[in-house]
């Protein structure tokens, strides 16, 4: 058995994870990562950039369907309609997968990180064992970074199989399903919903709250609603998911029911090729007793505002830990700080603001406050709107069709920015310069005396701050 001794040990290589064990590399500390699967976590290989490269395919297979022979569309047509490849698809999204692995593998080893593949399996807070018997790895460290991150929570009434399926395996399916339910009308769910429904599958979703993505104000979901209307996919909110049936013919039956109904209320039945439940993920802490780290009611280990944990010179960063939201950007934001801390540097993780991207059609975008919740904080606020159909850019890539807008908060006395939101095609590319405005404090007039360049459309926070001072140039 292999003993080995470093400063920093890294479990878990998520983007939280890696990014810790490249900067404790390039600080020059002694460093090793442990990953169970491939480098790169949730987001990169079954999460972020696989669901995205689907999307992206989803709205090119989507859009040819206007260039077919009869409707033709820009002057372009097409001799008859696009096929779909499933299979070809998902091996695509595969070699961007495979790419990113190896990339974030190599960056590994240019900072002097060592990476160990296999389970971490804590024997205490700072000593793991990988592998069994006599090629088990020891590896002793004098400070422990867990970036477990997260899984998808499973519902115990409907246990996951090969019909009832996560996004994992929604990420996954080489057969495009006639029709696909979707538990869960979060983020996840109508993301991988709505590719499904342009890749050409029937969609239903099923959503216990109200509405659809509740955590946004209506004004922000209305466009997406009308997207969701337009596109035929089937809404069922306020209403449970309370089981399923498997079928002989291979499909399977979801029943629910109101959530107001009484309890010997009759189940509604939908019939569909697969359920994808997407109700939330939870921390992956099941493995972390032995560390004695403490956790919360939820499973979330409890660190304070440099991410350190109970047990002194053991952190946590990301999806597994309790101090902020479950985003790639903030476990990577982390990630880097507690390794800048363990080499000596002054950190704290306190963000003015911290972006939310929905990769809908169309996009949806929120850094900072929104107008209620500033009013709710008791600022006096101001708010400005510009609608992409006005912008040049957004209509020569046929963005406006989506009726989205840019809207912009802020003090009504001082005039600083409180926060940004907004609705659109492509819209996610421009929240880089709305966090960087909210995080150093911007004014209306930082944004409006800066130049913006035509035709982009980042042209558009430019028109919604001059619309929040009153005066914008292309919109009424």
């Amino acid at each position: 058995m292999q003993t080995k001794k470093c400063q920093v040990l890294v479990i878990g290589a998520g983007p939280g994870g890696y990014v810790s064990a490249i900067r404790a590399g390039q600080l020059g500390l002694s460093t090793i990562i442990v990953e169970g699967e491939k480098a790169g976590g949730t987001c990169l290989i079954r999460g972020c950039i696989p669901s995205k490269a689907l999307i992206h395919a989803a709205h090119r297979f989507h859009d040819l369907a206007k260039h077919s022979k009869d409707a033709g569309h820009m002057g372009i047509s097409i001799p008859g309609p696009a096929e779909l490849n499933m299979a070809n698809m998902i091996s695509w999204k595969e070699g961007i997968v495979n790419r990113l692995n190896s990339g974030v593998e190599h960056l590994l080893k240019a900072a002097g990180a060592e990476l160990i593949h296999g389970w971490a399996e804590f024997q205490d807070a700072k000593t793991v064992k990988i592998g069994k018997g006599k090629d088990a790895i020891i590896v002793q460290a004098e400070n422990v970074i867990l970036a477990n991150g997260s899984v998808p929570i499973e519902l115990p009434f409907m246990p996951f199989t090969e019909n009832v399926i996560s996004s994992r395996e929604a990420l996954n399916l080489e057969v495009l399903p006639d029709h696909v339910v979707v538990v869960g009308g979060g983020y996840i769910g109508l993301e991988l919903g709505i590719t499904y429904r342009m890749l050409g599958s029937e969609v239903t979703i099923v959503e216990a709250m109200d509405s659809i993505l509740p955590i946004f104000d209506k004004e922000l979901r209305r466009p997406l609603e009308l997207f969701i209307k337009k596109n035929k996919i089937k809404v069922n909110t306020g209403v449970f998911a309370k089981g399923v049936e498997e079928m002989k013919d291979g499909k399977v039956k979801l029943f629910f029911v109101d959530k107001n109904a009484k309890e010997d209320a009759k189940f509604e039945e939908i019939i569909a090729d697969k359920v994808l439940v997407t109700v939330g993920r939870k921390p992956n802490s099941q493995s972390l007793e032995p560390t004695g780290v403490a956790l919360d009611e939820r499973g979330f280990v409890k660190v304070n505002e440099r991410c350190e944990t109970n047990m002194k010179g053991v952190y946590a960063i990301g999806d597994v830990c309790d101090s902020g939201e479950m985003l790639a950007h903030v476990a990577s934001f982390q990630g880097e700080m507690v390794a800048e801390i363990i080499s000596g540097k002054k950190r704290v993780y306190d963000p003015v603001a911290v972006p939310a991207i929905v990769f809908t059609e169309p996009e949806i975008v929120s850094v900072g406050l929104s107008p209620e919740q500033a009013r709710e904080a008791g600022h006096p606020v101001i708010i400005g709107k510009f609608p992409l159909g006005a912008n040049g850019r957004a209509l020569t890539q046929e963005a406006e069709k989506s009726a989205g807008f840019v809207r912009v908060c802020a003090r009504e006395d001082d005039h600083r920015i409180l926060g940004i939101q907004a609705v659109g095609t492509h819209i996610s590319e421009l929240v880089g310069e709305w966090t960087l405005a909210l995080e150093m404090g911007a004014l209306l007039e930082d944004i409006a005396g800066t130049i913006h360049a035509h035709p982009t459309m980042t042209e558009m926070t430019h028109e919604a701050v001059l619309a929040t001072l009153g005066h914008a140039i292309h919109s009424s």
